[in-house]
């Protein structure tokens, strides 16, 4: 048993995850390039390895004749019969070959050869490892800044977060672990090449799968999501039970869940709404915490026209423009939003509609408001739910 080799080849599968058959068949052929650089062809040479105990033999094929020409495939009778008594003209002879008898160039091309084999299977072994994770979050751990952009390892291989795909005003230090999501990994022949992200919507979406486990066992479903990095998402779900609230359960207990993925995405702040196949009700739910009044949706245009109450309309379009936009990406939807004032101006809703409203809620032939109150943007908002009579 060829005892070191193998205890080299165990070595080599444990730390680098290399088989050992990979690396026989790379012995193998370099042993097949020594000959070759050795005698000058590699044709009639064999070489054969025990899988189980390392052991191995390299044996020469030649033709036996009377006169010989080319020693490399060749051999004489009278020496053909020195190896094996029982050889005829015509026979093929195997003939060992002594490894030690191979010239310092033929040996160095060999031990390259291996070393080349062992580097490209590492290369492939980390590639296959992460191109399994591609689409997915990974931990990885701030090494330096390198110009704008930020060295990550991520314990096999090194990542590169470009400042596009970094926070606005997320400050990393060295040794700080952070939540990756990985965009692509290609393969390069310097070595798989993987590009990650802060900023994709579909971070937040991996972060619920990993603290929700209604969302990872696919009870609740993330719909949709719109996100502004580092200031705030919306993200719409939905549940295949009704006995889950797809909302709460994002949520968690006294929030705990949701501030799991607040706090690993810094304080970015997040709307967790209900979604409806009914677009106008959607929409109604996207520009939440803003109240609205109607919503009349065109599926085929993908356009929307929204009118809130007066002291709504600020909330519902959001601190420049954000909610409006953020509730237009999330349901694909062209959003125009009016308050009440606007819509009667404009003839959508009828000039005594105020007038109208306060009456029926006074005598209670419609409904009546029921208050509620949501902490929105570090302050205390009045919101109200119409209630229709049965």
């Amino acid at each position: 048993m060829n005892t070191e080799l193998l205890e080299a080849l165990t070595i080599l599968e444990q730390e680098k995850n290399i088989s050992k058959d990979t690396m026989m068949d790379a012995i193998e052929n370099s042993l097949i390039s020594a000959c070759k650089n050795h005698f000058g062809t590699s044709d009639n040479i064999k070489v054969i390895m025990d899988r189980e105990t390392c052991d191995y033999a390299v044996y020469a094929e030649k033709e036996v004749v009377e006169e010989v020409f080319d020693p490399a495939i060749e051999i004489s009778v009278e020496d053909a019969e020195k190896i094996d008594s029982s050889l005829q003209l015509g026979d093929i002879a195997q003939i060992p070959v002594e490894s030690k008898s191979f010239g310092r160039i033929a040996t160095q091309n060999a031990k390259n050869l291996i070393l080349q084999k062992i580097r490209e299977e590492e290369r492939k072994v980390v590639f296959d490892q992460y191109f399994e994770k591609e689409k997915d979050i990974v931990t990885g751990i701030v090494q330096r800044y390198v110009g704008k952009n930020v060295s990550i390892n991520l314990g096999r291989a090194d990542a590169m977060l470009t400042e596009n795909e970094q926070v606005k005003g997320e400050h990393f230090n060295p040794t700080d672990r952070i939540k990756l999501y990985i965009v692509e990994v290609k393969n390069t022949p310097k070595g798989p090449k993987i590009l990650v992200s802060r900023t994709h919507p579909e971070l937040v979406k991996r972060l619920f799968e990993a603290e929700v486990a209604e969302v990872k066992d696919g009870t609740v479903e993330i719909k949709s999501i719109a996100r502004e990095a580092g200031s705030r998402t919306k993200m719409a779900v939905w549940s295949n039970d009704p006995n889950v609230d797809p909302v709460g359960a994002c949520v968690g207990l006294n929030g705990a869940r949701v501030n799991a993925v607040v706090d690993e995405l810094r304080g970015e702040k997040i709307d967790i709404i209900n979604w409806d196949e009914n677009p106008a009700l959607l929409i109604e739910n996207a520009l939440s915490p803003a109240k609205v009044i109607s919503v009349m949706a065109d599926p085929d245009e993908k356009t929307a026209s929204v009118i809130v109450p007066d002291y709504q309309l600020s909330l519902a379009i959001g601190k420049e423009g954000q909610n409006a936009r953020l509730a237009a990406r999330l349901t694909g939807y062209k959003i125009d939003i009016k308050s009440e004032s606007q819509a009667i101006e404009s003839g959508e809703l009828p000039a005594d509609y105020m007038d109208q409203m306060a009456m029926m809620d006074e005598e209670g032939y419609v409904g009546e408001y029921e208050a509620e109150y949501d902490e929105y943007e570090g302050e205390e908002t009045p919101q109200y739910e119409f209630i229709e009579e049965e």
